[in-house]
């Protein structure tokens, strides 16, 4: 087999808050792809970044009392964090706001300009006479044109669905300030995405590039049927100060759009690798450029969702062709991760925080296994059902897989000090088979719906360990093809097999007889060897354990060649707990509902309620507390991105908090006397995450923002010290 040289990167999140489970859901797919193509023997670059520019970085800073540099520094930090506590291999994270990426960017549009592809021209922007700013559309709300829906985005209605010019919006108002936005006139420069040669060159990079066909069809779409000229517009590469980005060199005091150097961020991680003398490619150093160049042997893969399809199938490989750059091999294109059936959405809250997820304490590689379980090559949405999780979990890789060293390796330690055997007997796989499916039958329906492989076309006595590693090929596709469920159900059916092998063998009556040693042996010594089987293909997938089974086996690293070894005549560890079930009391940590939270529906809504603000007053009687009653309190810092006042409430306002869970929260709040709502926004305040969520007929309030109160006037919003995040735990 040839050896490769891959550069794989995953888009980048953005640095003004910490990854929700879309992100890990990306990262954990790119990463089971790139261990399984190291465990081939092939060289991976693996490059992640922050994309750290743009107006929302700007804001958020401001904000938060800090500059933008402190913000993506911090953000930074918690993201490199999260990502090695979920096991991902990448080689280097880095910034877009970095000397790399702004020399790479100033050279590919010089590239493009010198190719005929950059021009200026005038156009018209709502600008914020309160913020002294052009707003971004998003930054722009009003009625929606199509349906007449109130406080909807300057680019798209949640409501109807509809996409529009922010001009179009009617009444419109500053998301920023509440000010009427005017009307004025900036000179702006574009990307000729239109030109008949870029066009050209799109439809025939399509053609060649083995993208799924679903990318393929939207493509088509937008490119049109005219041969000549499609649909594309151009594109406008450049906003207008106050920003925050990487200053255009021709045209003073103006900034490229984030959107034109964020995906340059992969070869900015990718030149720092190479510069800090951490790159070697077949054991030598090589530099970025020559490593990069378009006719070098490296392939260039990019894994993203479905959402950003355009920006990279479209702009990213023109602006590489364009500025003689080397061009993808493919982009990789997944759906979006779904919560029982929902979908992921800061407006409607829905979704899981991934940190929530470790901090109360849960595997992450259970969610590795259950994410790859759910994967393929098509452009699906995947759904994070609870009841499921802990089923594939628990039944599948618990009650199955970890199932096999639990019932084999005692008998070895307690018998022959952890010896193995000399020799594997050969295990009839057909008569596994029919006992596996004589089980089925009695036990149907199974808890997973697993498919059986096709094991009846096995000669007599075919070996179960020949027949496994005949599926090494359609396991070794399947990985390539990132049809990662149809491993785990292999792998599942194989490790069914091999239970129902040591069913029939009864190692535990085995043991009662000493004249049965020899045969406790072998029989404890081949259900080891197919465990240490099925734990090669499921290395990628669960790297953290596989390394533990390693240590458990004493043997060295596993590589994809073991799957034609055995091990014999050798010593292993006592067996330990290599994986714990899924306790279902974690499932409602995670998803923050303990039963005991949820107030009497008839009780009246006090003033500390998750309707409004928490009033502290000194109180000399007040009943003293433990500090694990104190503890059962989640306090969380939140961010206010929306206030607005809420009609037929004299004294509430409602608040759209962003809480660092990848989603936005509603909270409704008695604040109403003391402030205005566009002097709330972009402040942090602490919140209490996990008071029960209160139906009100403004609307459903999930949470208690916190605020002083004395005995006279005036009600004061709490704050947390510069350096603060959203989502951060006050303790």
């Amino acid at each position: 087999m040839s050896r490769r040289t891959l550069f794989v990167t995953t888009a980048l999140p953005y640095a003004n808050g910490p990854f929700h489970i879309g992100h890990i859901m990306e990262y954990i797919q790119a990463d089971i792809w790139v261990r399984f193509q190291r465990m081939q023997g092939h060289t991976v670059h693996f490059m992640g970044a922050d994309d750290t520019h743009g107006a929302p970085i700007m804001l958020r800073a401001e904000a938060d009392g800090i500059s933008p540099e402190e913000l993506i520094r911090l953000v930074g930090e918690s993201h490199q964090h999260d990502y090695k506590r979920f096991h991902l291999s990448f080689d280097n994270w880095y910034t877009t706001h970095s000397d790399e990426n702004r020399d790479l960017s100033h050279s590919i549009y010089r590239a493009l300009k010198e190719a005929g592809l950059i021009y200026s021209r005038s156009i018209e922007q709502f600008f914020d006479p309160v913020k002294n700013m052009f707003l971004p559309d998003r930054y722009v709300k009003g009625q929606c044109p199509k349906c007449g829906a109130k406080d909807q985005y300057g680019d798209a209605c949640e409501v109807c669905g509809s996409t529009y010019a922010a001009t179009e919006l009617i009444e419109p108002y500053s998301a920023l300030t509440g000010a009427k936005p005017e009307l004025r006139t900036s000179e702006h420069l574009f990307f000729r995405l239109s030109d008949p040669k870029v066009v050209a060159f799109l439809r025939g990079w399509t053609a060649a590039t083995p993208l799924q066909t679903e990318v393929k069809n939207k493509i088509a779409e937008w490119l049109g049927e005219d041969e000549a000229k499609g649909r594309l517009a151009d594109w406008d590469i450049s906003r207008d100060p106050p920003y925050f980005g990487i200053s255009i060199p021709d045209a003073p005091g103006k900034y490229f759009y984030v959107w034109l150097d964020a995906p340059i961020g992969y070869l900015a991680s990718l030149k720092n690798y190479f510069e800090t003398g951490k790159a070697r490619v077949n054991g030598e150093k090589r530099s970025f450029d020559a490593f990069i160049a378009p006719s070098s042997e490296v392939e260039q893969y990019h894994f993203i969702g479905k959402d950003i399809i355009y920006f990279h199938t479209l702009f990213w490989p023109a602006m590489l062709e364009f500025s003689k750059r080397k061009l993808p091999k493919n982009v990789f294109v997944h759906g979006f991760i779904t919560v029982s059936g929902e979908k992921m959405s800061k407006s409607r809250g829905t979704g899981i925080s991934p940190q929530r997820y470790l901090d109360v304490g849960m595997n992450p590689e259970w969610l590795r296994y259950y994410i790859a379980t759910k994967l393929n090559d098509k452009v699906e949405d995947i759904d994070f059902n609870p009841d499921d999780f802990v089923a594939r979990v628990n039944s599948d890789l618990i009650g199955k897989y970890v199932n096999i060293a639990s019932r084999a390796a005692p008998f070895l330690t307690k018998h022959f000090d952890g010896r193995l055997s000399h020799a594997i007997p050969r295990i009839d796989a057909k008569a596994a088979y029919e006992r596996k499916s004589e089980k089925e039958r009695r036990e149907a329906p199974a808890t997973t719906g697993s498919a059986s492989l096709d094991m009846k076309v096995i000669p007599g006595q075919d070996d179960l360990f020949d027949r496994i590693r005949q599926f090494e090929q359609p396991i070794r596709i399947a990985y390539d093809k990132r049809e990662f469920g149809k491993v785990s159900r292999m792998v599942a059916e194989f490790a069914d097999l091999t239970n129902q092998y040591i069913d029939a063998e009864k190692p535990w009556d085995l043991a009662k007889d000493n004249s049965n040693a020899r045969k406790l042996q072998e029989v404890c010594t081949a259900a080891i060897n197919l465990f240490r089987l099925l734990t090669v293909f499921l290395k990628p997938i669960m790297p953290k354990l596989a390394a533990d089974v390693e240590a458990f086996l004493r043997i060295p690293p596993l590589t994809w060649n073991d799957i034609n070894q055995v091990l014999v005549d050798h010593n292993i560890g006592s067996y330990q707990h290599l994986l714990a079930r899924i306790d279902p009391k974690q499932i409602d940590a995670l998803f923050d509902i303990p039963s005991s939270a949820q107030p009497p529906p008839e009780a009246p809504v006090p003033v500390a309620s998750s309707s409004a603000a928490a009033s502290t007053r000194g109180s000399g009687d007040t009943a003293q507390i433990s500090i694990d009653e104190f503890g059962k309190v989640d306090l969380r810092i939140a961010r206010i991105v929306h206030a607005e006042h809420v009609d037929g409430a004299d004294k509430l306002l409602k608040l759209t908090l962003d809480v660092g869970e990848g989603r936005n929260r509603t909270v409704f709040a008695g604040i109403k006397s003391a402030y205005k709502p566009e002097e709330l926004i972009g402040r942090l305040t602490p919140l209490v995450a996990n008071l029960a969520p209160r139906k009100m007929k403004f609307g459903l309030s999930e949470g208690m923002v916190l605020a002083a109160a004395g005995d006279g006037p005036g009600i004061f919003l709490l704050a947390p010290d510069t350096g603060a995040v959203p989502g951060m735990r006050v303790k």
